[in-house]
């Protein structure tokens, strides 16, 4: 029976999204942990990758930003031809791809081998992010996209709170098998990036027309509520993929995007090093089990948040709030140097940068649709994430030029003007709402198979 019966009959849009969630979610949220997890190793690998290899800190600081020149130069493109090829195939492709260079970390003696694999990195897994972001408007209408963009963002706490522990293991077997711990942490976790990428290509669907787990009338409704919502959001996208990328909306949230990256990366890459120097303790497994602490903490708030706000539709707000926010708890963990408000500042700071995220996406993806929506996701992802290149090496010329606790100020500024461009934002970008609930595309959808 079709859903032309009854309305007692008929699915329901919340139920429908949920089921697509609970399909969806646990492999995108698997993937994205190994996707933070291979870029926060660098931060756990630091010290014994330095002392073993000679690389300085300023080499150190190229290495781990010139990640995000590939990464962006790349981003578009694979946007792209995800949109054409389909995501089952390219994000398998991303994945195994970056999982075989991630693997190949272990031979980064010298620092132009570093450089090399670092930007072979940023090549391979560029797209991945923007691409799930824009997979996900596939599948999920925008008055339920705040909490499962949510979920997906809790991959970052999850890689650190699982993660951390993990990378802490991994560098103590140092000298198991000839290898050094770091070499080891590399290789183990290339290598299940490569597995967990062959299970995605396997599992995925392109989009809910190609979902043979959800009933005809559950593919019915979904489809009906996307393409109702592309339908709102054409009056108000770019024409096309090379509009959107000179289009002064999309610039704006890339100019935001790469304000918190700047909170994010800046501090990622240095939080195993700020935490062991506030308990007085090498990186291993205990330095690396504290590290759950502040993204223990991200998970509550990002729950919260992201709910709170798809039920309000106050997204700049609350945005802008936990923005404001992680530049408090950043500019708190430089000067603090009791352990636990210094690990209670590096947990605000987290929460607020994990926090603002998934509710951030939402901005940009309420008004851009179809070709758009893959090069304007991409080009906000990519020019952003250039704040994942600039900010280890701002930090570390703002602490020489001004003292230790210059480099956090500094991003703790950087993030404060990013959290004043989001509230701002409603002045200079159209506030699309939500285009279709529930009750009217059943109703639409009933009056259809009734005719």
């Amino acid at each position: 029976m079709s859903l032309a019966g009854t309305a007692e009959t008929a699915p329901t849009l919340a139920a429908v999204v949920r089921k697509a969630t609970l399909r969806l979610i646990p492999i995108l949220l698997l993937m994205y942990i190994l996707a933070f997890l291979d870029r926060a190793n660098l931060g756990f690998a630091k010290v014994a990758f330095q002392a073993d290899t000679g690389i300085s800190d300023a080499a150190y600081a190229l290495g781990a930003g010139i990640f995000f020149l590939g990464y962006a130069a790349f981003e578009i493109p694979s946007n792209l031809i995800m949109r054409r090829v389909g995501a089952k195939i390219w994000l398998a492709r991303i994945m195994i791809s970056w999982g075989i260079v991630s693997a190949l970390m272990m031979f980064a003696t010298e620092e132009w081998i570093f450089y090399l694999l670092r930007v072979l990195l940023g090549i391979t897994e560029a797209g991945f992010f923007p691409g799930v972001i824009l997979f996900l408007t596939y599948w999920i209408p925008l008055e339920f996209r705040g909490r499962v963009n949510g979920l997906f963002y809790f991959g970052a706490p999850l890689a650190f709170i699982f993660g951390g522990p993990l990378s802490g293991m991994l560098l103590d077997l140092d000298g198991l098998g000839g290898l050094a711990g770091w070499q080891i942490m590399f290789l183990v976790t290339g290598a299940i990036t490569v597995v967990v990428g062959i299970v995605a290509f396997f599992y995925l669907d392109n989009g809910p027309r190609d979902a043979k787990w959800l009933s005809e009338p559950e593919r019915e409704l979904l489809v009906a509520a996307i393409d109702s919502e592309d339908e709102a959001k054409a009056d108000h996208s770019p024409r096309g993929a090379l509009r959107a990328l000179a289009d002064p909306k999309i610039l704006y949230f890339a100019a935001i995007y790469f304000a918190i990256q700047m909170s994010v990366y800046g501090i990622t890459f240095y939080l195993p090093t700020q935490i062991a120097e506030l308990v007085g303790s090498d990186v291993g497994l205990g330095v690396g089990l504290l590290t759950a602490v502040p993204w223990g903490f991200a998970l509550l708030v990002t729950f919260v948040l992201s709910r709170l706000a798809d039920r309000t539709g106050q997204r700049r707000l609350i945005a802008s709030s936990a923005l404001f926010a992680a530049a408090i708890g950043i500019v708190l963990s430089g000067v603090i140097e009791n352990p636990v408000l210094g690990l209670a500042s590096l947990s605000l700071g987290a929460a607020g940068f994990i926090a603002v995220q998934p509710v951030f996406w939402t901005l940009p993806t309420s008004f851009v649709v179809g070709a758009a929506a893959a090069s304007g996701i991409a080009l906000i992802n990519s020019l952003g994430s250039l704040g994942g290149f600039v900010a280890p090496i701002a930090k570390t010329w703002a602490e020489g030029a001004f003292g230790p606790a210059a480099g956090l100020t500094l991003l703790a500024i950087i993030a404060a003007v990013g959290a004043l461009l989001i509230f701002l934002s409603k002045w200079f970008v159209p506030a699309i709402k939500a285009t279709d609930g529930e009750k009217k595309v059943s109703e639409r959808l009933l009056a259809e198979h009734s005719a």
